[in-house]
């Protein structure tokens, strides 16, 4: 209380040196093309010195701010790029410009009417940044394409006239430039001739030559001009093929030397097959370089059969790996079951030579162990093995089959190198027949793990269950390749499985540039939401995604709340070979509120075909107030996550031991349908969230119509309205453009696009915002009231 006292009578201090100056200063600068804006105005710095005094500058879709007037030829203090960010007004004078997430400023002006200035400017700049990078794109996209060979032929045959004409002029200009020579030499000599008759044959020569030159001058120009308007093109295509070449050259390169390590590496495998494996643990390290891992528990004999868990450093020797071989429990055999098996589950066509070396026969083991782990599980976190829901409505489990339609993947890839892929019009035979508002939904598939983190009155221990279900998000994602439905501005998405899995939600696309999805899930005893925005590049080979926004949970007995950010997804094998997912990076759960000062450190291990780790490993701690580890996380993301807590802690020289209790499994995976392979790799869940509902809002993805014509296996009438619908939305985009032009021409404010079900608040002991959910849609929906709902199909 005191620091935000601080900061509001700062703010009152510091805006009696505004109010007399920024009102002249702040206003639009004339006579240029981009709305730029100059003045003072207060940006909240911290809660010690509250709001500050500084000069900011709107110029070229740039918010830049400065100290003092001084500054802005040397030192800049901060930018922000308009064309992808937030604008959100506050109150009265206050009002708040993020680009999603590296850069916020909170600003307040001097009065009402000098904010709404502001954001009327900073509107009108980010309409025509988006409209200049838009612009930018289409020409690249272009110029990148490959031009006809008539179009080749025509540029070719024009110029070629146009030097012809160019060397005409030439012979004609040394022709008459040699007559007009011995013109000028007779009129030197002394014949008899008249010298009228002479001077008369000279100006004839003269005026041929002049002639002919204008004439070259203009063939000349026109040649100029004619390659002139050719050349920026060419150069920019010469440009674009050197770029693919490299890049396919790198790729070709990096591809045959993987081909020969994996040649080598199926030779060891041979070599090796009776040879006893190296044991080799799955632990919860904490460091994302994997410089220290965890070793799998033993049952130490002077402690009463408690569990030891070593930290090691990798560069130890082997002989510190494992100490002690009675007693140990059958954790260990299954890590090496689990190491061998890994060799299967790689994703790439040579490896399926490895796997005829290594055998199958683990996959019993693997049932039994399962089997065994399951009836050890609580009965709440066991895997369902009857997957039908609410006994009231039967639902299905299966969409049709995926047809085969053929497609050149390089021929549409090709030009998208280094692009926003969320900005390059794909057809639908990249895409599954889902919405990325149903694919969010699937976060909550295995949400019953938070009723038992719910239950839990040790805080860590939920903490625990918690990044269990973070991890668990990642289940489908090993074989689901497809590319889901990028969401329309106001698209929506409800799914209400509160009778039969205790859980509904509400997904909203709230912001189109940038593209945000907001999604709200509700439990009987928890809460969860998060705010979803991504970049992504397509690199060639790979393509990277990047999530941005938080997500939040709010255990609603205990008042812990807890807020974490999803890691990097990567697709593999775009061009060549089988397309595998990869999901890697470290991810920090931290509680806030009740829970405030504990936190869980997981660290997703990148994939590796020659890492000691089991593939697709996630190791982590939970972290109480002290800075003390309570428990340890182990598994992987695509099958199962196994906690235990950590008993006591023996400090080592380099790292510490951890002693720990038994292992328990947090989540499993369920089996895919039978099947699932001809429809999407789709879970049945997914086969259930485009099931058509009656009662949903009229924009519920349920009712979009390109998506609606893919699952019905009707691909090329889906691809046609697909882009109906998005040339719809951009008409739609241009019409607000065009009126916030107007109403900033004319000086009064235009109101920003609002959400109908999400708005933004402020993030509690934080300067983000995010989109939270009204409340509102379930009441609407009792009433079959959608009059709000916008026109977007």
């Amino acid at each position: 209380m005191a620091d935000a006292a601080a900061g509001a009578g700062g703010a009152a201090s510091a805006g009696g040196g505004v109010a007399g100056g920024t009102a002249a200063a702040g206003k639009p600068e004339k006579g240029s093309g981009d709305p730029e804006m100059k003045g003072w105005l207060l940006k909240w710095t911290n809660y010690i010195k509250g709001y500050q005094r500084r000069w900011f500058v709107l110029s070229k879709g740039v918010l830049s701010y400065y100290r003092n007037q001084s500054e802005i030829n040397h030192t800049c203090r901060g930018t922000i790029s308009l064309h992808g960010a937030l604008i959100h007004t506050v109150d009265s004078c206050t009002f708040v410009i993020s680009n999603g997430g590296t850069q916020t400023f909170h600003i307040k002006a001097a009065n009402e009417v000098e904010r709404q200035s502001w954001v009327t400017s900073l509107e009108l700049a980010k309409v025509k940044a988006i409209r200049a990078i838009e612009s930018e794109e289409e020409e690249a996209e272009e110029t990148a394409q490959v031009v006809p060979s008539q179009e080749i032929y025509a540029v070719v045959r024009d110029l070629t006239e146009r030097l012809e004409n160019m060397r005409t002029c030439y012979d004609l200009i040394t022709k008459h430039g040699a007559a007009l020579q011995r013109a000028l030499n007779d009129l030197e000599s002394n014949e008899e001739e008249s010298l009228a008759s002479r001077t008369k044959i000279v100006n004839e020569r003269a005026t041929l030559f002049r002639i002919t030159s204008n004439a070259m001058i203009n063939a000349g120009n026109d040649y100029l001009r004619s390659a002139e308007s050719q050349g920026q093109k060419w150069s920019k295509m010469l440009h674009h093929e050197r770029e693919q070449r490299q890049r396919l050259e790198e790729i070709i390169e990096q591809m045959a030397k993987q081909q020969s390590q994996m040649e080598q590496a199926a030779v060891m495998v041979r070599r090796s097959k009776n040879v006893p494996p190296a044991v080799v643990a799955a632990g919860a390290g904490l460091t994302s370089d994997d410089e220290t891992e965890f070793f799998d528990a033993e049952e130490h004999p002077d402690n009463g059969g408690a569990f030891i868990l070593k930290l090691n450093n990798r560069r130890s020797s082997s002989e510190d790996h494992v100490e002690g071989s009675e007693g140990q429990t059958g954790s260990s055999s299954e890590s090496d079951e689990t190491k061998r098996s890994n060799v299967q589950q790689q994703q790439v066509c040579l490896i399926s030579a490895i796997r005829m070396a290594s055998g199958d026969d683990e996959d019993a083991v693997d049932r039994v162990s399962n089997q065994r782990q399951e009836d050890e599980m609580p009965r709440s976190t066991r895997p369902s093995r009857n997957s039908s829901s609410n006994p009231q409505k039967v639902r299905r489990t299966r969409v049709p089959d995926k047809p085969n339609y053929p497609l050149s993947l390089w021929s549409i890839m090709k030009n998208c190198i280094g692009k926003d892929l969320s900005k390059i019009p794909m057809p639908v035979n990249f895409n599954e027949p889902l919405s990325m508002l149903q694919r969010l939904t699937e976060d909550y598939e295995y949400a019953d793990i938070l009723d038992v983190a719910a239950a839990c009155t040790d805080e860590c221990e939920q903490l625990a269950y918690l990044a269990a279900f973070t991890a668990s998000a990642y289940a489908t994602t090993t074989n689901r390749t497809g590319k889901p439905f990028n969401p329309l501005l106001g698209e929506t998405f409800e799914c209400d499985r509160m009778e039969d899995l205790g859980w509904r939600s509400l997904a909203e696309q709230v912001s189109h540039h940038p593209p945000i999805a907001a999604i709200h899930c509700e439990g009987r005893t928890w809460q969860c939401w998060q705010e979803f925005s991504m970049t992504s590049k397509f690199r060639g080979k790979y393509v990277q995604i990047n999530p941005l926004g938080g997500a939040y949970v709010l255990f609603q007995k205990s008042g812990h709340r807890y807020s974490w950010r999803k890691v990097t997804t990567t697709v593999n094998n775009i061009i060549v070979g089988k397309l595998w997912v990869d999901q890697h990076g470290e991810m920090e759960i931290k509680g806030s509120n009740a829970a405030e000062g504990i936190k869980c450190i997981l660290n997703f291990v990148p994939y590796s075909y020659f890492s000691r780790e089991v593939q697709r490993t996630v190791k982590g701690v939970v972290i109480n107030r002290k800075n003390e580890v309570k428990w340890v996380i182990r598994g992987t993301w695509d099958d199962k996550m196994e906690i235990a807590p950590v008993l006591r802690t023996q400090k080592n020289a380099d790292n510490p031991t951890y002693i720990t209790g038994d292992y328990r499994v947090a989540w499993k995976r369920r089996p895919a349908p039978p099947e699932s392979e001809k429809f999407y790799n789709f879970t049945t869940l997914a086969c259930q969230l485009n099931e058509f509902e009656d009662d949903v809002a009229p924009t519920d993805a349920r009712r979009r119509p390109d998506q609606r014509l893919m699952e019905d296996g009707a691909w090329d009438e889906s691809n046609q309205e697909k882009l109906r619908l998005e040339e719809k939305q951009r008409t739609k985009r241009r019409e607000r453009e065009a009126e916030a032009e107007a109403a900033a021409a004319e000086g009064r404010p235009y109101p920003a696009y609002e959400p109908m079900w999400f708005k933004q608040e402020k993030v509690e002991n934080s300067d983000e915002y995010v989109h939270v959910f009204k409340n509102t849609y379930w009441d609407a929906k009792a009433a079959q009231d959608w009059s709000g709902c916008p026109d977007i199909y």
